[in-house]
């Protein structure tokens, strides 16, 4: 598994190993942290565009499955350095292909949804809609989605490309630009006040990790691309209340213009999902706004990696 060691990826990584599998990890750590992976993983801290080590630890595992989860996640991060977002999410994702080709294993690919789309999509967005990014990010994960495809097809391997909603959950860094719950409960924790890009208007489809990690396992063997998400849109000013109502805080959040390439309004149709892999969202958002909370706080308190 590639970016084992993040918010997303440790979740997987534990799920895999209750399954009873062997997991190996690549990460070279630049936003993901080794604490988060179990000790029963065995860690790589390598960058996935150095192709010479990433073909020769996919040599020496030979797995049956590759997760491809390392990315370049930040909007922000793309539009001041398209280059390096480029050489991560596309060459990067080419280097996988490659190595997972030697081995014949199938790929399960993390993609992005919303930031892939862009403003103009019909909502709830299927998956035969247009891309229209609006970063050089969602540019660089439509690219690296076209080479999955292209591998899959060229090679017979079944990969597949999941788009994701808005994932969060516990073990989600609050320190980057991404990843509002965690901010934003971070900030209630310091008591501090937030900043509301977009004046709290913008909407996203927020979907828990726990359901993200349920697809990803559905999705191995399978060839095609599939919504991750709930199909529910929820706007910022909701979490931030949502959240407010659970810490008891009455702090009155900053509001702001949205930063460049960052969207408006997004929602996801997670129909396709559900017909071929026999995947849905269980988690309201409610119930997961309330579950991240706990154990964020609970992290923040022990000092855990993402604080």
């Amino acid at each position: 598994m590639t970016g084992g060691a993040g918010f997303i990826g440790s979740h997987l990584v534990d799920a895999l190993l209750d399954g009873g599998h062997e997991v190996a990890v690549v990460d070279d750590l630049s936003t993901g942290d080794a604490r988060l992976v179990s000790d029963a993983a065995d860690l790589r801290e390598l960058d996935i565009v150095d192709l010479p080590a990433l073909a020769a630890v996919t040599e020496e595992v030979q797995p049956r499955t590759i997760f491809h989860l390392a990315a370049q996640a930040s909007v922000v991060a793309s539009v001041e350095d398209p280059g390096r977002d480029c050489d991560v999410n596309v060459k990067g994702t080419l280097n996988v292909l490659e190595a997972a080709a030697k081995c014949g294993a199938p790929v399960v690919f993390t993609s992005t949804g919303g930031a892939l789309y862009g403003d103009e999509a019909p909502m709830p967005t299927a998956e035969d809609q247009i891309p229209a990014p609006l970063s050089p990010y969602g540019a660089s994960k439509w690219a690296a989605e076209a080479y999955v495809r292209t591998w899959s097809r060229s090679h017979g391997v079944p990969h597949a490309v999941c788009r994701l909603g808005n994932v969060y959950g516990p073990r989600q860094n609050p320190h980057g630009e991404a990843g509002v719950v965690a901010i934003f409960t971070n900030h209630l924790y310091t008591g501090r006040a937030p900043k509301l890009y977009g004046h709290g208007k913008p909407t996203r489809d927020y979907i828990y990790v726990a359901d993200v990690v349920s697809a990803l396992l559905a999705a191995v063997g399978k060839s095609g691309v599939y919504n991750v998400a709930t199909g529910v849109e929820t706007d910022v000013s909701t979490i931030w209340r949502q959240l407010s109502a659970a810490a008891g805080s009455d702090t009155e959040p900053e509001l702001a213009d949205l930063r460049p390439g960052e969207l408006e309004h997004s929602r996801l149709d997670p129909a396709l999902a559900e017909r071929e892999l026999g995947w849905q969202a269980t988690v309201p958002i409610a119930e997961g706004l309330r579950l991240t909370y706990e154990a964020l706080i609970e992290e923040f308190q022990e000092g855990q990696p993402s604080t």
